[in-house]
């Protein structure tokens, strides 16, 4: 049997991030080979990794990265809150949208087979390795790739994350100015209440609108002083109103959280008169992080009562 030097031990946890006691044992089980205790370590990843399939991940981030034309967005779960501040993690994520933007895979699945940002092993293995290092289920819910002039915005708690695509010229993307408008839309989408859901009023699907009008009219009805009014009567008082939701569900028609006094749609048209060159908003992706997730409830006495009877 080969020796294992506490020195061995020492480069292998160096490298994995993975406790002592683990890299002594998998070195023991590849006799000294460190090649083959890479491979034990994510072998177990990976039994790890189902062990914990069941678990609720609902934390950790979302996160962007830009290179030349190209925006890369991404959210990867954690179990806790804690996990998403480790700077492994942090560098896994990084990883992650690097890999996104050098390969452009078409989805998740696509992204596992991918050899992880600047080394030999798959994503997937990756993602074992993560999972055994850190000891959390950690999963790579979804991403998006843009192409284009972007502008960009993440909360410091990684929690909310934007891209807004913009078009214009190329000569008025290298301005300043453009610089801070593409900034401050992806705030407006990040920061107002509601968040808009589309950018102009043409994309409202026709389904939506009639549901819209169709709550109105019977909020119409429900209230005493319109009760007798015919329906026909009731839908033009509903039209004159659907100002309102357009500002709540269009980008362009919302106030501008940084001069009220403004639509959105005018703080586009005062920037692009002062670069010269038109300005408009293609589209849009808004990430809250583990929107849509079950959540974890920890019990906290539960936990305290477990520690006391060790």
């Amino acid at each position: 049997m080969a020796a294992i030097t506490a020195k061995d031990v020492a480069a292998l946890r160096a490298k994995t991030g993975v406790g002592m006691m683990e890299c002594k044992k998998a070195l023991v089980e590849a006799e000294g080979d460190m090649e083959k205790a890479l491979k034990v370590l994510r072998e177990r990843g990976l039994a790890v990794a189902a062990k914990k399939e069941s678990r609720i991940a609902a934390e950790g981030v979302v996160d962007i990265l830009k290179e030349g034309n190209a925006t890369a967005m991404i959210e990867v779960n954690s179990e806790t809150d804690f996990v998403a501040k480790n700077a492994s993690f942090k560098d896994f994520v990084k990883g992650l949208l690097r890999t996104i933007i050098a390969v452009r895979p078409a989805d998740v699945d696509a992204l596992m087979a991918c050899a992880f940002d600047g080394s030999d092993v798959t994503v997937d293995a990756k993602l074992s390795e993560m999972r055994f290092t850190i000891g959390e289920k950690i999963s790579i819910r979804r991403f998006e790739l843009r192409e284009g002039y972007t502008g960009t915005y993440v909360h410091h708690d990684s929690s909310t994350a934007v891209v807004v695509v913009l078009d214009t010229t190329a000569e008025a993307a290298a301005d300043a100015e453009f610089a801070v408008l593409a900034k401050n839309i992806a705030l407006q989408i990040a920061g107002n209440t509601p968040a808009p859901s589309y950018v102009t009023r043409d994309q409202v699907p026709a389904a939506v609108l009639e549901e819209e009008k169709n709550i109105q009219v019977a909020a119409l009805k429900n209230d005493p002083k319109n009760a007798n009014k015919p329906t026909n009567i009731l839908e033009k008082i509903v039209l004159g109103r659907m100002g309102k939701f357009y500002e709540n569900v269009c980008l362009v028609d919302q106030a501008y959280i940084l001069d009220d006094e403004l639509t959105v749609q005018k703080y586009i048209d005062s920037v692009a008169k002062k670069i010269g060159a038109p300005v408009t908003v293609k589209g849009f992706l808004l990430y809250n992080k583990g929107e849509g997730l079950e959540k974890r409830e920890d019990n906290f006495a539960d936990e305290i009562a477990k520690l006391t009877q060790k």
